[in-house]
């Protein structure tokens, strides 16, 4: 079903691509998410779907950006979307790697609700053990693991990791043990599908994100593959504890896997706002924009590649 829908998908990602693409390099954070937040919801408003945004920016009080419940879309099919129309703000900003315009569509109560909290996370790539890497083992362990299961060294395996104070111990210990470190800035969406992606180099993704960009990355690894572990995080917060009760979430403390965070048939669709190590950016020309675009279908298993020339 949701199959029919991916070349509009990919229209709607292209489109908040190019919107942000006269704020890149500009230095206003607030100013690129807030056009690529104009450009997406714009584009999906003019799609005959009745979608409803279950994974957004924030709550309805927080508008004008895409807010959790926010309904979508002309009428038709029920669909849940789940979204960061510009994954990277600071990333775009300041013109550095890999910001991008993503989003995932889902049948009803495809996706977690989660609430806008942050999310400890670990992610490895295809064809490894399952449970190879758990959220509850040490580090030295996980990457022990993960060295024996790839039959590589310890000293070979490229950990990335988001560059926060918060991870200034988990970096230590990885380095105490011996293993290369790729530290991002932002984007921890492409953190993840990172570690599947053989080009990157990357092994493994580890470390605290935003609980939303975990269930973006759950959808992309539904359709690539690899295994994901994610886990919110509250900090005994009563006002986030209770809007997640409001939400569904029962189990405070309960590890998601990513089959959990994504159910049922889901497309996960994104395009290169800047280059990066998935997607190129977009590029203007005289007479036109030439934007590059993924679109991952679990229904078909498809990975497709898109590079759209969009004229002025």
């Amino acid at each position: 079903m949701l199959s029919k829908l991916n070349s509009q998908i990919i229209e709607v990602v292209e489109k908040t691509a190019i919107a942000c693409y006269p704020w890149i390099g500009k230095g206003d954070n607030h100013q690129a998410d807030q056009v690529a937040v104009d450009a997406m919801r714009s584009a999906l408003n003019n799609m005959a779907i009745s979608g409803t945004i279950v994974i957004g920016e924030g709550e309805r009080d927080e508008a004008p950006m895409l807010y959790i419940g926010e309904k979508v879309g002309t009428s038709g099919v029920k669909i849940d979307i789940a979204l960061d129309p510009l994954e990277g703000t600071t990333i775009c900003a300041n013109a550095s790697e890999s910001s991008l315009a993503v989003i995932a569509f889902g049948e009803d109560q495809s996706f977690l609700h989660a609430p806008d909290v942050y999310m400890e996370k670990i992610a490895v790539g295809a064809n490894l053990p399952d449970g190879v890497v758990d959220l509850d083992n040490s580090v030295a362990n996980n990457l022990k693991n993960l060295a024996k299961a790839k039959k590589i060294a310890v000293s070979d395996l490229m950990v990335m990791i988001l560059d926060r104070p918060r991870h200034q111990e988990m970096i230590a210990k990885v380095r105490e043990i011996g293993a290369k470190i790729r530290l991002i800035g932002d984007g921890d969406v492409a953190g993840v599908i990172a570690c599947t992606n053989q080009k990157t180099r990357v092994d493994i993704y580890m470390g605290t994100g935003g609980a939303p960009e975990g269930v973006l990355a759950s959808c992309a690894l539904k359709v690539i593959g690899g295994q994901m572990q994610g886990r919110l995080i509250f900090n005994d917060d009563q006002k986030q504890i209770q809007r997640a009760k409001k939400m569904g979430i029962t189990d405070l403390s309960k590890k998601y896997r990513e089959y959990d965070m994504a159910k049922g048939e889901v497309v996960f669709a994104c395009a290169g706002v800047t280059d990066g190590y998935l997607l190129n950016g977009v590029k203007k020309h005289s007479n036109k924009y030439v934007v590059e675009s993924l679109v991952l279908d679990s229904s078909s298993k498809k990975i497709i590649k898109t590079i759209s020339e969009i004229l002025l």
